[in-house]
């Protein structure tokens, strides 16, 4: 009688976690933070993390609709801290050390970014790998191309000249996010102008803001669709149609040990600095554009992998890496977005036709990259969420939310394209627009 209780209680999970244990730490957690006594640290500020994110996460996965159309948990963690935020129900102290541990001095966002690439990379095989990264940019350039038209015709019926409905809105939507698109922008808007550059942005931002939305929800909803008819998706781990098995590296299969994830995680975090070296000492511009630095890692993780120079121990060990932080940091990294978001930035700026035009661009976007991926060989719902949504939402974090509301985090090279490659290209066209059109 006492097994079957303890089974019982122990069925219902959190986290991975009995739920009766997860509540217990939740309540330790969240009581030693409203007497401001849960210290700023990484240890304090992951479990903060966690048992916000966590319950969000098990809600949103039993929500009906939302779970189904939206995002599920990972986007109910993000929402939902978001809403904590905006009503002061998370101390400033604890706002500022999750934003020092996200995104500023420590920056676990990138960490995290950084063995996504790698494992996603090295766990493909190389045939496949080549022939995806080879088709991947007219994927972009055909999500560009027709989002600009439908901006621009959408632009028309609320008497939006076609200069303005470019330069104001797809320009800044599809431009890689805030600091790879926006903030560039408005450089090169001051610089051909001579008037202030906070004129541009602050419009650009309100837009950039809207679209990020827009892509997230879009994300959940072409998810929903790749399940309801399998053929226009893959495995949700690559691109390519036709390509039998992506995976090379399969756990089973290869013989891997702790040291080798450790090496992994040098693996990783070498990439990391080869691009950082070339995007500051190298070659920090291409036709004038500046190319991230994580661009340049991605190229050189594709390099090493296709010439085979990596041992397959080590790249299933980065492979197992990559689960890791997919399956046990997702939720903090949505904490920490959320907790950088301003709902009432959103609201402000959604009029109606603020709202119909970056609609249309990320509609276009999305139409665009899927049509043009199809016909370079690729799964157009794959195409869509990483050459489309990936370009129109906001950078970085706008990635990792797209990836997780479409559940493709194995997909995070090709949304790392194009937010930095696809954001240099960007930079590129406006600095012809802005000099023609202005």
């Amino acid at each position: 009688m006492l097994q079957k209780k303890t089974a019982m209680k122990g069925s219902f999970k959190m986290y991975g976690l009995p739920w009766h244990i997860f509540a217990g730490f939740f309540a330790i957690v969240i009581f030693t933070a409203y007497k401001g006594a849960l210290t700023v640290d990484m240890a304090g500020t992951i479990a903060l993390c966690i048992a916000i994110g966590g319950v969000f996460d098990e809600i949103g996965e039993r929500l009906p609709i939302w779970n189904t159309y939206i995002g599920g948990g990972i986007l109910m963690a993000f929402f939902g801290t978001a809403v904590l935020k905006q009503f002061g129900l998370i101390p400033e102290k604890y706002i500022a050390s999750i934003n020092w541990f996200i995104s500023e001095d420590v920056n676990f966002l990138t960490y995290f970014i950084v063995f996504l690439i790698t494992g996603s990379i090295l766990s493909l095989d190389r045939n496949i790998l080549i022939r995806s990264f080879a088709g991947y940019i007219p994927a972009i350039l055909g999500g560009i191309a027709v989002s600009m038209l439908f901006g621009v015709a959408t632009g028309f019926v609320f008497g939006i000249s076609p200069s303005d409905a470019l330069i104001k809105y797809v320009l800044p939507i599809m431009g890689g996010g805030n600091g790879g698109g926006a903030v560039p922008l408005s450089q090169i808007y001051e610089q051909v102008t001579g008037e202030p550059k906070a004129n541009y942005y602050a419009f650009a931002i309100i837009i950039l803001t809207i679209a990020n939305v827009m892509c997230i929800i879009a994300g959940g909803l072409l998810n929903n669709l790749g399940n309801k008819y399998p053929a226009l998706t893959g495995d949700k781990k690559t691109l390519m149609r036709k390509s039998g098995t992506a995976e090379v590296t399969e756990e089973a299969k290869v013989s891997y040990n702790l040291k080798d994830i450790g090496g992994a995680m040098f693996l990783g975090v070498g990439c990391y600095t080869f691009g950082r070296m070339v995007s500051r000492l190298i070659v920090p511009t291409v036709f004038g554009a500046p190319i991230h630095q994580l661009a340049y890692m991605i190229i050189f993780v594709v390099i090493l992998s296709a010439l085979g120079v990596i041992p397959d121990s080590i790249r299933a060990a980065a492979k197992r890496l990559q689960n890791f932080m997919t399956t046990a940091c997702s939720v903090i990294i949505m904490v920490g977005m959320g907790v950088d978001f301003d709902l009432m930035e959103l609201y402000r700026a959604a009029s109606v036709q603020n709202v119909i035009v970056a609609f249309m661009v990320v509609l276009g976007a999305i139409i665009g990259s899927a049509g043009v991926g199809w016909l370079v060989g690729f799964y157009p719902i794959d195409s869509a969420v990483t050459a489309g949504l990936c370009m129109a939402n906001r950078g970085g974090n706008g990635d990792l939310a797209v990836l997780g509301a479409a559940q493709r985090m194995e997909l995070m090279a090709y949304a790392q394209l194009s937010s930095r490659l696809g954001g240099g290209i960007i930079l590129v066209i406006a600095s012809f627009l802005f000099a023609l059109l202005l």
